[in-house]
């Protein structure tokens, strides 16, 4: 089957080609990129006025399968992911039970198959049952299909067995996402420590537990010769840490999330717990450091941490709700809503750090928009108006901080394998 993409602005970051041009598919593969591309094809789609992208990449999902159905699983999660443009995206393993062997990773990519409508890729737990103590079968995972590892949600306070991690996956070259808040000092916090915890009566989780965390990790990694991930880095201080280590060659990566980028502790209302997330809200001055972050390349990627709870979970008190919310809908629309025409981002940079660079961190065959690739494509409308409604989401989570916020740009296609799965916001059977 042959689908043609006609006059849309095709961005493909891994050559830096930024032009208008028509984009051929022919049974799962781009076959040609061009400008007045003359062929007979069975579907034609007139993206003028809009922009052709490698499919987007989310590295840090959680689909909340197995165990967890009732928040999301991997028919809901994947169909929210479509509706947001995005064509891969990678589960995390804090699931019931925890993804810490070759047989759960197996399953779960035969689960994917069968009941997603995008890629999804596995991430397997370091430790047995993220508890820290003992590592888990790594090289199995990998040979079943994980293609990195992390104990997100914990802090693995023992240094010796990360250093164990570190010094095993370095064989593999496989990448471990560290959560990085030191447990100590973030106990029963709540949000930000700071003036606004103060006048709010919450307990806080001060930024340098992360500071603490992420400095640790960047050593052990520098040490063993090994590649670390900063998951959703959300300090000034992180920031630079991560900064000075490139500088000095350790193999670490980072990535960010819309709302650590464009929300404020300012944000956090006692009577919507949508705003609470772990990290949580920083200062305004972390914002813009990891803007900052983004523009230099300390940053790698953008991800959304897509975390769903259930509404009874959310309709709480602050204290006591879930951390997180669903954001695979949203994320593409607030960064360019916040970022891209408040000219604060390029949009070649936003589909970088969305795309291109995502599937290079984690060494995904993904992330490309050139002759020959897989056909994985979003097609973005960046003057397409829209307000977020949590009725129209695909995900069943429901509690967002964005709901009700009117939004410029949209992906309003998507590709997955050269199919057509996603069309002006509705998901196709």
């Amino acid at each position: 089957m042959k689908i043609l993409l006609k006059g849309g602005r095709v961005i493909n970051p891994e050559n830096k080609f930024d032009a208008v041009a028509d984009v051929l598919v022919e049974d799962g593969k781009i076959v040609k990129i061009g400008a007045g591309i003359e062929d007979k094809a069975d579907e034609i789609y007139n993206v003028a006025g809009k922009v052709v992208t490698p499919g987007l990449i989310d590295l840090h999902v959680h689909l909340r399968e197995p165990g967890q159905e009732a928040k999301e699983d991997f028919a809901s999660g994947s169909k929210a992911a479509a509706a947001g443009g995005f064509t891969t995206i990678c589960t995390m393993p804090n699931t019931k039970p925890v993804v810490d062997s070759a047989a759960l990773v197996r399953s779960l990519k035969m689960r994917a198959q069968e009941a997603a409508c995008v890629n999804v890729e596995i991430i397997g737990a370091v430790t047995k049952n993220q508890e820290g103590k003992e590592l888990a079968e790594v090289g199995d995972m990998i040979e079943a299909g994980a293609v990195a590892f992390s104990d997100d949600g914990h802090f693995d306070a023992n240094a010796k067995v990360m250093l164990n991690a570190f010094d095993y996956l370095h064989t593999f070259d496989k990448v471990i996402i560290n959560h990085e808040e030191e447990t100590t000092l973030v106990e029963e916090g709540v949000m930000n420590e700071g003036h606004r915890s103060a006048m709010l009566g919450l307990k806080g989780r001060p930024s340098v537990a992360e500071d603490i965390a992420v400095a640790r990790d960047v050593l052990l990694a520098e040490y063993a010769g090994a590649r670390v991930h900063v998951a959703h880095i959300s300090t000034a201080r992180s920031v630079d840490i991560v900064r000075q280590a490139k500088k000095r060659g350790v193999r670490v990566t980072a990535e960010a999330t819309p709302q650590h980028l464009t929300m404020t502790e300012d944000c956090v209302n006692l009577f919507d717990t949508s705003t609470k997330i772990n990290p949580p809200l920083r200062a305004a001055k972390d914002c813009e450091a990891i803007l900052e972050g983004l523009k230099d390349g300390t940053i790698d990627a953008i991800v959304t941490d897509h975390s769903p709870h259930a509404q009874e979970e959310k309709d709480r008190e602050y204290i006591y709700a879930p951390s997180g919310f669903p954001g695979l809908e949203t994320s593409l629309g607030i960064m360019l809503t916040d970022l891209y025409h408040e000219q604060k981002l390029d949009l070649p940079l936003i589909i970088s750090k969305m795309s291109y660079e995502p599937a290079r961190v984690f060494g995904l065959e993904a992330g490309k928009l050139s002759e020959g690739a897989q056909a994985d494509i979003t097609v973005i409308d960046p003057e397409l108006e829209w307000t977020v409604d949590e009725k129209e989401f695909y995900t069943k989570g429901s509690h967002s901080p964005f709901v009700g916020r009117k939004l410029k740009g949209k992906a309003v296609l998507t590709m997955v394998k050269g199919k057509v799965v996603m069309q002006d916001g509705k998901i196709l059977d």
